[in-house]
């Protein structure tokens, strides 16, 4: 393995190319449109452009990731995680074109990405488990039979997916449908395919993980476990290893339920087994996820094992180099930082980045993917960066965390920076004696949700817009002038500018983020009142709804499929 291509973008991208570096690999980036500026793209040895903006024609375009890896000359291929990092047939893809694939193999990405399939092979090695259905779903009343026959609340979830993608929990029966619609649609938005299926709902669980790496020589290991409990709409914003305040039998059935499932799927590669833990001590099995963790950095920093270099490794043939689980050293934390507004109800928010200072010092690792003068855009996940804080205890984790939160300080966006600096103010959070987390407990529980942020003004225009031009997988920066390109757009030229956003009236509904029109919910000339559901908008993989501020005769300035900027008109309300 010589040249590696990384199928994706961020700071996981960044993260790869640096794991490269030290290994000894050349990396190829690709990049969508909007991230031509991105630092990845500028850190990789050669970035070659996909020629899109959304992902569907960019990172989960699986033929152009194939011919951009054939025209570089890349021999492997790293998928990150997300978008194709748990495709089969991207995995197969990769493999026919005569490259290395690195990850598990497709058969085993397909047996546990099917999650139905994923607590057959769990219940065949005795792995605890709740009642679940016995394969997918097809209609909202079958999930409501499944209610009636093992109780509330209930987890609808993508049976081809992960990450939280397609995943609802019902807590009562008149919110099946519009739940079981939802996660659909979530779910064949973000893998291509809409099946879900049905398990029991823990009530305020934990949320637990064991990181597992195996080779071609039949070692399994499990290199720790993590605790992930501290989540918004089942997206995790604070991770830690190792896992804190479980008993020892509680860690031992967790390690060996994580080691059978592994070894009984003949996995091969990097991947985490993810556990849920019930008030009441009770472990259940929840999903293998085939792929590197976002929070994989928390156990490198508690073992000092490099995931992704072994991740090279494994691809190459070579074995594990450690084959018992490493006693952590210390604790960690990982604060995910996303462009979201906790005071808006962590609601997407892209845009520029205007100042990004990262603390430093002893214990504080940065894994990001953006620096000042970045835009972010709305069509790609929130995640923007990553503060790892680790220390000797989890005491004092907390204590150096506070610290470097203070010193972090990103501006032009909302960011969740003021969110994490509350959770570590908060008992159930912190307290030496046990940790009251659970996985809804921001919904439920958490008081101290800071206010929604300033929203910044709109940027002044500029006399030259920026932009790249790609000579031998090399990247060069020109500035054009803005009236030129705004004049090839009007004639319909092959360069673009952004469009301003005509001015709304008093009546018009405009979008509250920059995103997708994922559905309308009314048509041209329909009489709506207060607080009706006009639409449905997606970004950075969430979905927004947006209602009637009040009666009216509705008018569409949009269609389903349409990307529309923060501010601009969905839709007229006439008298």
């Amino acid at each position: 393995m010589k040249k590696v291509l990384i199928a994706n973008r961020g700071e996981i991208a960044v993260r790869i190319i640096r794991a490269c570096r030290d290994y000894g690999l050349t990396s190829v980036a690709v990049y969508a449109d909007p991230d031509q500026n991105a630092p990845f793209v500028q850190m990789a040895d050669e970035s070659y452009g996909l020629d899109g903006v959304r992902p569907s024609e960019t990172y989960l375009d699986i033929g152009k990731l194939i011919a951009t890896a054939k025209r570089s000359g890349a021999d492997a291929v790293h998928p990150g995680y997300g978008f194709l990092s748990e495709r089969a047939e991207f995995a197969q893809a990769v493999i026919d074109a005569g490259l290395i694939w690195i990850g598990p193999a497709p058969s085993v990405i397909e047996a546990l990405g099917d999650k139905v399939e994923a607590r057959h092979i769990a219940r065949s090695v005795g792995a605890p488990l709740v009642a679940g259905s016995d394969g997918p779903v097809s209609s909202a009343d079958e999930v409501i039979a499944f209610a009636r026959e093992h109780g509330l609340p209930v987890a609808i979830k993508a049976a081809h997916g992960g990450g939280g993608r397609g995943l609802k929990v019902a807590w009562n029966m008149e919110e099946i449908a519009d739940l079981y619609a939802s996660a659909v649609r979530e779910a064949t938005a973000a893998f291509g395919r809409g099946e879900c299926f049905l398990e029991r709902f823990l009530d305020r669980p934990r949320h637990i993980e064991a990181q597992v790496i195996a080779d071609t020589h039949g070692n399994v290991l499990v290199v720790g476990t993590r605790d992930c409990s501290l989540q918004r709409r089942n997206q995790k914003l604070v991770e830690e290893a190792p896992a804190p305040f479980l008993s020892d039998d509680q860690r031992r059935k967790v390690h060996d339920a994580a080691k059978a499932i592994c070894a009984a799927a003949g996995y091969v590669g990097a991947g985490t087994v993810e556990f849920l833990l019930g008030i009441d001590g009770t472990i259940s099995f929840l999903e293998v996820n085939t792929r590197l963790q976002v929070e994989h950095p928390v156990t490198e920093e508690t073992t000092g094992i490099d995931l992704v270099i072994e991740q090279f490794r494994i691809a190459e043939g070579l074995p594990l180099r450690v084959l018992e689980t490493p006693v952590p050293r210390g604790h960690s934390m990982e604060f995910r930082i996303n462009a979201e507004d906790p005071g808006r109800g962590f609601l997407p928010t892209p845009g520029n980045i205007t100042t990004f200072v990262p603390p430093a010092g002893p214990g504080i690792r940065l894994d990001s993917g953006v620096t000042a003068g970045f835009a972010v855009p709305g069509v790609f996940d929130s995640l923007i960066a990553k503060l790892i804080v680790t220390g000797s205890t989890r005491e004092e984790v907390i204590r150096r965390a506070r610290r470097a939160l203070d010193e972090f300080e990103i501006g032009g966006i909302a960011t969740v920076l003021p969110f994490h600096r509350a959770v570590l103010n908060a008992e159930d959070f912190v307290n030496p004696d046990g940790m009251k987390v659970h996985t809804r407990w921001i919904e439920t529980e958490f008081a101290a949700m800071p206010d929604a942020m300033e929203r910044p003004e709109p940027a002044d225009d500029t006399t030259l817009v920026h932009t790249y031009l790609e000579i031998d997988g090399k990247r060069v920066s020109v500035g054009l002038p803005a009236v030129l390109l705004a004049g090839l757009a009007a004639s319909g030229g092959t360069a673009s500018a952004a469009a301003p956003i005509s001015p709304v009236a008093d009546q018009g509904v405009t979008a509250s983020v920059s995103g997708t029109v994922q559905s309308l919910k009314v048509k041209d000339g329909d009489m709506v009142t207060e607080g009706t559901l006009l639409a449905v908008l997606e970004a950075m993989k969430m979905e927004t709804q947006v209602v009637a501020p009040r009666a009216g005769k509705v008018r569409l300035r949009v269609k389903e499929g349409d990307y529309v900027t923060a501010g601009e008109a969905l839709i007229t309300l006439d008298d």
